[in-house]
This record gives C-alpha cells, sequence and structure tokens, in this order.
C-alpha cells in the first residue's frame, strides 16, 4: 500500500445494517483490528453465488471510497428446498419473512439448512481476497427469541445447545454464526499485513 493508513489495524465496512456492523466489530476486535462502518450505495447484482455478489459490491464500494475496505454477503441454504432461499434471502425475507419460510417446511422430514457468508477485502495495491464461511444447522419448527437480524429466529446453529441465533447474545452467534468463521479468516489474513509492512515498510 502507498499510503499513510494503518494497514491490518483499520478496516471500513460497507454496510447499512448495524445489527451486522456490530457483529463483525466484536469479531474484528478479537484481533486487535478497528472496524468502522461506511455506508455507500453500491449496485447489489443478482447472482446464485453470495461470494460473486460481495466480490461487485467490493469493487464498486472502493472506487467510490478509496478506502480499504470489507462486503459480506450471506445466505440461508435449505435442503430440503435445493437451496432456496440462498443467495436470495434478503429479498425472501422482505417479502414473506420468517413465517414464510416456516410454512414451506411444515410437514417436511428434513430439517437441515446452512447459512453461508462471503467477506471480500478490496484495498489499495492488493488484489481482491474473499473468505468464506458455513454455519450448519436446521431449520426450528418456530421462529424464537428477538436478538439478531433476518432469519435468525429459525436457525438453529449445529452446536448451539438448540437454542437459535435470535436466542444468542452477540457473544454467543459470533461462536458459531457463518459471517464470524468469514470474518476470523479474513482479520488473520488482514493483521499478517500489519507484521509485514513494519518490517519492511509500506505496502
Amino acid at each position: 500500500m502507498t499510503r499513510d493508513f494503518p494497514v491490518g489495524r483499520v478496516v471500513f465496512f460497507v454496510t447499512g445494517n448495524f445489527h451486522k456492523f456490530e457483529e463483525a466489530r466484536g469479531v474484528l476486535s478479537e484481533y486487535e483490528i478497528a472496524a468502522a462502518m461506511l455506508r455507500i450505495k453500491v449496485t447489489e447484482i443478482q447472482d446464485d453465488n453470495v461470494g460473486n455478489i460481495a466480490r461487485t459490491s467490493a469493487l464498486e464500494a472502493f472506487k467510490k471510497s478509496r478506502l480499504p475496505l470489507i462486503v459480506e454477503d450471506a445466505g440461508l441454504y435449505v435442503k430440503a428446498l435445493k437451496g432456496f432461499p440462498g443467495s436470495y434471502s434478503s429479498y425472501v425475507f422482505r417479502t414473506v419473512g420468517n413465517e414464510g419460510v416456516l410454512k414451506l417446511m411444515q410437514r417436511v422430514s428434513d430439517q437441515s439448512a446452512q447459512f453461508r457468508s462471503a467477506v471480500v477485502f478490496c484495498g489499495w495495491g492488493l488484489s481482491l481476497k474473499s473468505f468464506e464461511g458455513v454455519s450448519d444447522g436446521r431449520i426450528a419448527e418456530e421462529a424464537r427469541g428477538s436478538s439478531g437480524f433476518g432469519f435468525d429466529p429459525i436457525f438453529e446453529p449445529c452446536g448451539g445447545g438448540g437454542k437459535t441465533f435470535a436466542e444468542m447474545s452477540l457473544a454467543e452467534k459470533n461462536m458459531f454464526s457463518h459471517r464470524s468463521y468469514a470474518l476470523r479468516k479474513f482479520a488473520q489474513w488482514y493483521k499478517s499485513l500489519s507484521v509485514k509492512e513494519s518490517s519492511s515498510g509500506p505496502l
């Protein structure tokens, strides 16, 4: 990098979702990386792959801001529904919500599902970097809990003691969530840049 910027210690997170930002800030703070919320209007393409959506948004956000940043996109993939709603989760949540998905899952024996997350970094002089996280679990019989957002009230992650994401504290959710898994991969990589910079000068 060619600018006087604390590489590996500060990053901008492009999102308009404060709940998502809070989750990310909690994870990144474990690695002593400060996160700032950056609200930039970007085009969200329609694509079957959440990684492609995040990459396109990250490139556009970087062109507008010229700041080192990350973009995250995620989806709920239900096995019995052949991966639906997947990368279209935001639209499906806005239109039919949790109750709509629960109705689709009535009288379905296999309730297994997973959340997938893609975190994409874009910054000066560095190639686009992608990091993925997956949380396996199942669809709950009914919506439970008041924390989190989106499909959190109907998703029970494996190892979570039968709780939905919405029944967990922020710290608990960050132990099991797809987003935290992807962010930790990013944080480990990004943190390594500060070591390289301190030993060899600006990247």
